[in-house]
């Protein structure tokens, strides 16, 4: 993999002029990268030199937390290098994007949850209904468990932080997530690509708390019950997010 020199930009040249839709069109653009001014910044933020590159492959992956492969041939070497992109997709200045969601049990097989906190997640996304009177019949607030049961929910995210951030974030295995490209379709359409590394030092930063609303931050990452869904099971799921469009304010 090539080394990173250059470690961030902010177009928003032929994104704006062409409109932009889906991961498609980021597959489109690096497939023309030799006329596509975007794929060639993106290209160069990822270390290449242009006049180096003989081709440039880029398909949708389904099921990871790469959307977008990139394989760039190098002219006489003949390596192929593939980058691994996760796009995010925001429409407003600011709000949320859902990074991760899963049952409380899938958690606990990737991150071997001890029994009492993952009790306590269960009635956190509503799985358990609250074993108390709450405000809410369906399920439990953080700040509705006693100071000891919130402890618990901090301790065991600070001490797995970087893990979960991992995770949630970037992935594993071969299709882990290399870069993040958040594409901001508000008036000019703008664009920000980021190292994963970068995402993942931005988003941790900042202790876990419980806020006052009865989520959970984890750094400028919310945790939260899914809900929604129309009532349907899949309400009760636990769901990270975070605003993507802070990217384009830490350059």
């Amino acid at each position: 993999m090539m080394e990173v020199y250059l470690m961030n930009a902010e177009k928003g040249s032929k994104i704006a002029r062409d409109g932009f839709k889906n991961e498609k069109d980021v597959v489109r653009k690096f497939n023309n990268w030799e006329t596509d001014e975007d794929a060639q910044e993106w290209l160069k933020i990822m270390g290449y030199d242009l006049d180096e590159i003989e081709y440039v492959i880029a398909k949708i992956l389904h099921g990871y937390k790469t959307d977008v492969q990139a394989q760039i041939t190098i002219k006489l070497k003949k390596v192929i290098d593939a980058q691994n992109i996760q796009v995010k997709l925001v429409s407003n200045t600011k709000g949320f994007n859902q990074i991760d969601k899963r049952w409380v049990d899938q958690y606990v097989e990737m991150w071997d949850i001890p029994k009492d906190v993952v009790d306590l997640l269960k009635y956190f996304t509503g799985e358990y209904k609250p074993y108390k009177e709450v405000k809410d019949e369906r399920r439990m607030f953080l700040t509705e468990f006693s100071d000891i049961e919130q402890s618990k929910i901090i301790n065991f995210f600070e001490n797995n932080k970087t893990l979960i951030l991992c995770d949630i974030i970037k992935g594993r295995g071969k299709f882990a997530a290399e870069w993040m490209l958040v594409i901001q379709k508000v008036g000019n359409i703008r664009w920000v690509l980021k190292p994963i590394n970068f995402v993942l030092n931005h988003y941790g930063a900042g202790d876990v708390v419980i806020t006052p609303r009865g989520s959970l931050k984890l750094g400028k990452i919310t945790v939260q019950r899914k809900g929604g869904d129309g009532g349907r099971k899949t309400a009760n799921m636990l769901q990270f997010k975070v605003n993507p469009a802070e990217l384009f304010d830490d350059n």
